[in-house]
């Protein structure tokens, strides 16, 4: 039995090594598309209603001072995507990111390509990181985010399987080595986004850019007549 299951979990990395290099890259990085499951990258309305999200951490409290107070001094609640390690180190920030009204969702343990990874692995760095979250006090449904956005077929299958919603985005305007000032950062995202659109931004680690941008943003869209919701309320509408 051991053998067949081992037989089994290494044809399954195999078939997903012959789709990367047979031309399943562009499957592997698509923000819309997956092999099974369900993926959400943005929601088509014509409600100016946008979800703002904020990926990796948590990493200390001076970086949740600066994102919680201007989200609350503008009344928004936006949806974090955190790393069950981080977690780990700052269960209190997590906490408090809960307490605040914010949804969380996986972004896994520790960030890795989810892909060529054996099923066991992939499992253990979604559960863990799901019993962290509901640690820090957090009730909602839990959505996953894939580090990078890479996503192939050992993955989707799982999360199909644990019927788990991928969420991905369509506004990027950051990345996690942004030099950009958060004047570019704030200008460029507000100038893609549209009804239905999920954001994703990278505050953490001292990203001071992205955090001072992340008010510039709700400013703009707020006089542009859009609200903020959290990604779960953003899918169901």
């Amino acid at each position: 039995m051991r053998l067949r299951v081992t037989l089994i979990i290494v044809g399954i990395c195999l078939l997903e090594l012959l789709l990367v290099l047979g031309g399943g890259y562009r499957l592997m990085n698509s923000r819309t598309v997956q092999i099974a499951g369900r993926l959400v990258d943005r929601v088509d309305t014509a409600e100016k209603v946008v979800a703002l999200t904020f990926d990796d951490g948590p990493t200390g409290e001076a970086d949740a001072d600066a994102m919680l107070q201007t989200l609350a001094d503008r009344d928004v609640r936006a949806t974090f995507y955190l790393n069950g390690n981080g977690i780990e180190r700052f269960p209190g920030v997590a906490a408090r990111l809960v307490d605040a009204g914010h949804e969380l969702g996986n972004h896994t343990w520790s960030h890795p390509r989810m892909i060529l990874l054996p099923p066991s692995e992939i499992a253990r760095q979604v559960s863990a990181t799901d019993r962290l979250i509901r640690q820090a006090g957090y009730e909602g449904e839990i959505t996953f985010r894939p580090p990078y956005g890479k996503k192939l077929l050992t993955l989707p299958l799982y999360l199909a399987a644990t019927q788990r919603t991928t969420v991905t985005w369509d506004v990027a305007a950051d990345s996690e080595d942004s030099a950009s000032s958060a004047e570019d950062l704030a200008a460029a995202t507000v100038a893609n986004t549209r009804p239905g659109s999920i954001i994703l931004l990278h505050p953490w680690y001292g990203r001071s850019a992205t955090q001072q941008a992340i008010g510039m943003i709700i400013d703009d869209l707020h006089r542009q007549g859009y609200r903020f919701v959290t990604v779960s309320e953003l899918i169901d509408g």
